[in-house]
């Protein structure tokens, strides 16, 4: 039976391009279907919304070809502190503190604003010879047929390929009609979301602050700039983003400090509803599933759009040699080696953002204290502190070739 293209990959975000791009050097034949037009997402302007990139995502950029264009938008980040506290009172004097310069790699990683990197994908994939954008259209049906897979889309076109990716989000329909189950629930958080100007220069120093609500994040962007991931019980981010602009800064500064001088908003305001959600398998016959189709964690560690280009890396690594071997890369065997790379990894950073959320977004004396100590204690052991370090880096466990910086 004919194919129209080799691979269908359901969802046009960042995972999904990204994903089609890495394909597409391996010479596969790669259909994006997306619900949004393209045009939308790559006339974006600044809202607010950046990414934590860590050194590996960035290393996978370069080998799309996306990170030369990228490197000027960027800020590295050069340390991260992580400190404890309550609003109003400043942080606890026991910390961790993390810094480049104990590994020999570079920085940890770098800040990328939504708008750039979502315009460098897009970009991409329009000049791409060998991927077709079916733009504006859901999938609405998909059925297993022999030693492939057929795609009914909203206009009642069908889509017939060796294999689908789904990677259309948390409530991903692909992952649905695959049959496939996810375990999930709300932490009762919000995350208010914006970027902010300020008088000092951060001097690429990423901060941390738990507080019992829920932590704040101050990750640097160029300029004098942050990006801020706030984190409150549902019912207080509510009101504090129902109040005007004035009012809600009112409500961050105390939470935020002075130590960058005073500030002011630069964009628009979000929230995003916090929660854990993963995927009992990454697969099913004829299907894979990358990013938050597959796994969504808080955002405590920024390692949400990181564990999704992990995903990308160890799928196209697997994909290209199997297509290599003259073998079907949609079949089990493959899809399988895949899901066995990545879903240990992803339930343990589940579990991991999961316990610290619990950790740290509470107000207990005790557990207070002995979260303290241990900071503190973390802080003081240069062996440990390091190994840390390399693990917002990106740089342990089993790597794919494009987080090497090595091609297909």
């Amino acid at each position: 039976m004919d194919f129209d293209h080799d691979i269908a990959i359901v969802g046009g975000g960042l995972n999904g391009t990204a994903l089609a791009l890495a394909l597409g050097q391996i010479g596969l034949d790669v259909c994006l279907i997306d619900a949004t037009p393209s045009k939308v997402r790559k006339n974006a302007g600044f809202d607010g919304r950046s990414y934590a990139l860590a050194l590996t995502s960035t290393r996978l950029l370069e080998g799309i070809g996306l990170w030369d264009g990228l490197a000027d938008h960027a800020q590295p980040m050069l340390q991260i502190k992580v400190t404890d506290g309550r609003a109003g009172e400043g942080p606890s004097p026991l910390s961790m503190q993390f810094d480049h310069a104990e590994i020999e790699e570079g920085p940890m990683g770098y800040m990328v604003e939504d708008r750039h990197l979502r315009r460098a994908l897009l970009e991409a994939v329009e000049g791409a010879k060998s991927l077709t954008r079916h733009d504006k259209r859901t999938v609405v049906a998909q059925e297993v047929q022999g030693a492939g897979i057929t795609l009914t889309l909203d206009n009642g076109k069908t889509l017939r390929t060796r294999l689908a990716v789904g990677a259309d989000g948390r409530g991903s329909g692909t992952a649905d009609r695959a049959g496939i189950k996810r375990i999930s629930w709300s932490y009762g958080q919000t995350a208010l979301v914006c970027a902010i100007d300020h008088e000092k220069p951060h001097n690429g120093v990423a901060h941390q602050f738990f507080m019992p609500p829920g932590p704040l994040a101050i990750l640097p962007l160029t300029g004098n700039r942050s990006s801020i991931v706030w984190s409150e019980t549902d019912a207080n981010a509510a009101a504090v983003h129902a109040l005007p602009d004035d009012a809600y800064l009112d409500v961050l500064r105390p939470r935020f400090g002075s130590f960058l001088g005073d500030i002011s908003l630069a964009g628009a305001r979000y929230t995003y509803p916090l929660g854990l959600s993963l995927a009992h398998q990454m697969m099913a016959e004829r299907v894979a599933l990358v990013g938050d189709a597959a796994h969504g964690v808080h955002p405590i560690a920024g390692q949400g759009l990181n564990a999704g280009m992990r995903d990308i890396a160890a799928l196209a690594d697997v994909l290209a040699d199997a297509r290599r071997r003259g073998e079907d890369f949609g079949a089990e065997t493959t899809l399988a080696a895949y899901q066995t790379w990545r879903r240990f990894d992803n339930a343990t950073l589940a579990l991991a953002t999961d316990s610290f959320n619990r950790l740290f977004s509470n107000d207990n004396p005790l557990i207070r204290l002995a979260r303290d100590i241990g900071m503190g204690a973390i802080n003081a052991m240069p062996g440990l502190r390091r190994s840390f370090i390399r693990e917002a880096a990106g740089l342990t466990g089993d790597l794919p070739r494009l987080m090497r910086g090595q091609p297909l």
